[in-house]
């Protein structure tokens, strides 16, 4: 490509593009983050996303326009990308919106500024496509100059953009860039709409101006909306004079990390092999980063399937191009290094990113491992052009977790397809199964008499923080059974709905309060308060008759506030203390306030040491000591996280939010967004004890920890325990470690001696089978189950046959395990194995019969299994090939 046109990177690009808009009136969005707040989107895939609600008039912009640059992440072609320079997993969608304040003429005259006066492009190397009978905007471009050979028509498939068979839709507009005849397919007619990679497509104008109505016809909109997108990668591209999404300036530092890292060497125009794998690689990285950066945590469904498939998928090219080792961090520290800038939260996540991509590229090369020898093993089996079964690519991904396009992939690269309908029919089953054996109806709430009341009823106002109890709420709704009723008596379970309540809603995971809902005709006795689409919503039994409108006392149960205020305000500490001990990449990841134990969930990456517990534990009651004061604010969010208030990982907040600070105002031990209820003052939480720490996940730890009271009963009990062990030891209390320690080692003594005379040359058993030895001709074998042995113990059972029973020897040995399994060994001397017994073949026979599977050398195999009751029947098949 000639450079008859500046360089600019993408850096520049994006800057310049938004500077361009924003100096014309639009209004500068950031982006939005890639968990949507649209329920219908998986991950945000397009600049338009955040600006739904204004397409649909549900809300109103005051400028005349907005625009932004949007991070975005499709996967529907994932295995494109890398064979091809355009695909890829995420890129960056710079945009232009409007909603009936840019005219069409506007937007076009501003789209060919750009690119011809801040971009410089040479207009004759730019094309246009409009929609076949689009007369106005081809008229358009060629009043800004456009030559009319190059405006190209198209058709509904190329240049109409519909949301739907009916409702908004309209006519689009794409500008090219003509990349030379040199990458083209030589045809005199070549023109954008080709299949060649000549004309590359950069921008698209979406123009939404009419209804399309269900009889066909499409009326104009109120107003016309206004859709644009530039593709900042290949804008990059076309800037850096590249013909490919991988040769700009930041795709190009990732893929030179993967050449210094693989020792392979990147061809641009390569799209196979180790060039595709760097390619891959370099994409994936920077998804990932920005997904995990987001909130996205590894997982086998939804968003975390995504992000577990992308991580996968980029370690396993990785060994195609001869990378053992863990590398996907490096890529992690590139992608920060070059976006780092425009995308902060990038550096503020890094170390929660690299150490859940570290954890998960370990636990994935060990699935690797394991995965690959049962692939190959049913790939080897398969002859010249056989498809793999589907039940074998199943077992892939059920017992080893293989992504099923990975084990295509693989497949492929041996020369097999893969029985993908087969595959599916496993996973349907799977899934029925999972159904008939699910509790309840994950749909059951689903326009249920809730959705109706939240569109009905306001907000309910939580008047809770400064009020024990009120008088004068009112009754707005009564459920019963799922059903509204004006009036209800004596009910077991009846659900109030006032118009302002002191009881706090279940949410943000500290449990609703308990209390009472008073009239002098009532009493309902709550025992719970969840939150349901804003409405605050009382449960419990009814005595006496209450209606809607009735006007209520409502008090809380104090004593239930305070032990849940305890353990709200604990969390804060232990999330604090987590973060000192362990490090900043420590987040919440889920969360539980109970009255009488509190949960905390949190990103780790291995098991907390004892040491560590104690640190934490220490910290958190250094401040419950030091009667630190709890400060709650309400403050603007900006200002909230300019104050160092920490924002839950993944979570979306309003413009207005609460913020609860525990010690100085200057330099808090800790400072959450929270809209939970706390203490006044860290004195009141008394004493935290962790109890538990335990893995609920990959890459997640739980604790479980006690405050107050309930710390004290933790304790009580367990002074007790050690009480009833002296007791039983027969010792003092101080004494009772040094009694098991010795008990331990005369227990491991007599362990030791007993599996001495169970496996050495003084067992009766093992004697006796020497003696019993079936005579093969060529050699003796030794066939025995023994009692009180472990696996681990039959290959000194074989020492002691091999040592009494001569040089020309086999032997197959049985024993039940501790646990109630099976296992089983088969072993020879170098003569038996000479004069033909193969212990892994034998194996092989046998291991099936006790539920198991096994194998190994000429010389020794093993086998363990789960049915223990054909033992009998494996050794007697032994004794018949031996003898056959």
């Amino acid at each position: 490509m000639t450079a008859d046109y500046p360089t600019m990177t993408t850096a520049e690009i994006r800057s310049a593009y938004l500077s361009f808009f924003e100096e014309r009136g639009n209004k500068l969005y950031p982006s939005s983050s890639l968990v949507p707040d649209d329920p219908s989107l998986l991950l945000a895939n397009a600049g338009m996303n955040q600006f739904k609600e204004y397409y649909q008039g549900k809300k109103t912009m005051k400028e005349i326009g907005a625009c932004s640059c949007q991070k975005c992440v499709r996967t529907n072609d994932i295995d494109i990308i890398g064979a091809d320079g355009r695909h890829a997993s995420f890129f960056e969608m710079l945009g232009n919106f409007a909603f009936g304040g840019v005219t069409k003429q506007q937007a076009c005259a501003w789209a060919y500024e750009l690119i011809t006066e801040v971009f410089k492009l040479p207009k004759e190397r730019l094309h246009f496509t409009v929609f076949t009978d689009d007369d106005e905007t081809y008229g358009v471009w060629r009043e800004l100059g456009v030559p009319a050979d190059h405006i190209t028509r198209l058709g509904e498939d190329d240049n109409f953009w519909a949301a739907g068979p009916t409702g908004p839709c309209g006519p689009c507009s794409e500008i090219y860039f003509d990349l030379g005849e040199e990458v083209g397919c030589g045809r005199p007619d070549c023109a954008p709409g080709c299949d060649c990679d000549r004309f590359l497509e950069f921008w698209n104008l979406v123009f939404t101006q009419f209804d399309r109505q269900e009889d066909g016809s499409m009326p104009e909109l109120p107003h016309r909306n206004l859709d644009t997108g530039m593709g900042l990668e290949r804008m990059a591209a076309i800037m850096q004079h590249k013909s490919s999404f991988f040769d700009g300036d930041v795709m190009q530092s990732l893929i030179k990390l993967g050449e210094d890292i693989s020792g392979k060497t990147y061809v641009d125009n390569d799209y196979t092999g180790a060039s595709r794998s760097l390619r891959i690689i370099a994409d994936h990285a920077r998804s990932v980063d920005f997904l995990i950066s987001d909130g996205v945590l590894p997982g086998n469904e939804g968003r975390g399937y995504v992000l577990r498939r992308l991580l996968r998928r980029a370690v396993f090219h990785g060994r195609l191009l001869g990378i053992e080792d863990a590398f996907l961090g490096r890529f992690i520290d590139t992608v920060n290094d070059v976006m780092g800038e425009a995308y902060p939260n990038l550096i503020e996540n890094a170390d929660l990113v690299k150490g859940i991509v570290n954890a998960e590229e370990e636990r994935f090369s060990t699935t690797l491992n394991n995965g690959r020898v049962y692939l190959d093993e049913q790939l080897a089996a398969l002859s010249e052009g056989d498809v793999l079964p589907g039940k074998a690519a199943f077992m892939l991904h059920d017992t080893f977790g293989f992504p099923i396009d990975l084990t295509v992939e693989i497949a492929e690269g041996s020369g097999h397809a893969v029985d993908i309908e087969g595959f599916n029919a496993e996973m349907a089953e799977q899934k029925a199964r999972a159904r008939a054996a699910a509790k309840g109806d994950a749909w059951g709430s689903f326009n249920d008499v809730w959705t109706e009341l939240s569109d009905e009823l306001p907000a309910t106002e939580f008047v809770g923080y400064d009020n024990e109890s009120i008088e004068g709420a009112r009754v707005l709704a009564i459920v019963v059974d799922g059903e509204r009723v004006s009036q209800a008596s004596n009910a077991e379970k009846v659900q109030v709905v006032l118009d302002r309540t002191p009881f706090y809603a279940e949410m943000g995971g500290q449990m609703g309060d308990r209390g009472l809902i008073d009239t002098d005709k009532a009493q309902l006795f709550v025992n719970a308060t969840v939150s349901k689409g804003g409405l605050y919503v009382h449960e419990g039994t009814l005595n006496g008759s209450l209606s809607e409108g009735d006007v209520v006392f409502a008090g809380y149960d104090l004593e239930w506030r305070s032990l849940l205020r305890r353990n709200h305000t604990a969390t804060h500490l232990l999330d604090a203390a987590l973060k000192s001990v362990l490090g900043d990449h420590v987040n919440q990841a889920g969360s539980l306030v109970a009255h009488d134990y509190l949960r905390f969930d949190f990103t780790h990456f291995e098991a907390l040491s004892s040491e560590q517990i104690s640190q934490i534990e220490s910290l958190v009651n250094a401040q419950i000591f030091a009667a630190k004061p709890v400060v709650t604010r309400v403050m603007g969010i900006e200002d909230a996280k300019a104050s160092g208030a920490v924002a839950l990982f993944g979570e979306k907040y309003g413009d207005v939010v609460r913020v609860v600070s525990v010690g100085e105002e200057d330099q808090p031990f800790s400072r959450e967004l929270c809209g939970g209820t706390h203490v006044s003052n860290t004195a009141e939480i008394g004493l935290f004890k962790i109890v538990s720490e335990s893995s609920t996940g990959s890459n997640i730890r739980r604790i479980e920890a006690v405050t107050s009271t309930g710390a004290i009963e933790w304790l009580e009990g367990r002074a007790q325990i050690a009480l009833d062990a002296s007791a039983a030891l027969k010792c003092r209390l101080e004494e009772v470690p040094a009694r098991i320690a010795n008990l331990q080692s005369e227990l491991r003594e007599a362990k030791q001696k007993l599996k001495a005379a169970l496996t050495g040359g003084s067992s009766d058993a093992i004697s006796s089978a020497i003696e019993n030895a079936v005579d093969c001709g060529s050699y003796k074998l030794v066939i025995a189950q023994l009692e009180g042995l472990e696996a681990a113990d039959l290959r000194n059972v074989w020492d002691t046959v091999r040592q009494k029973g001569g040089s020309a020897v086999a032997c197959v040995i049985a024993t039940v395990t501790s646990k109630g399994q099976p296992a089983l060994l088969a072993a020879a001397t170098d003569e038996a194995v000479a004069a033909g017994f193969k212990s892994g073949d034998v194996i092989k026979k046998i291991a099936p019969m006790v539920g198991g599977g096994g194998g190994g050398r000429p010389q020794m195999a093993q086998a363990g299994g789960k049915d223990a009751s054909g033992i009998p029947a494996a050794l007697e098949a032994a004794r018949e090939m031996a003898t056959a």
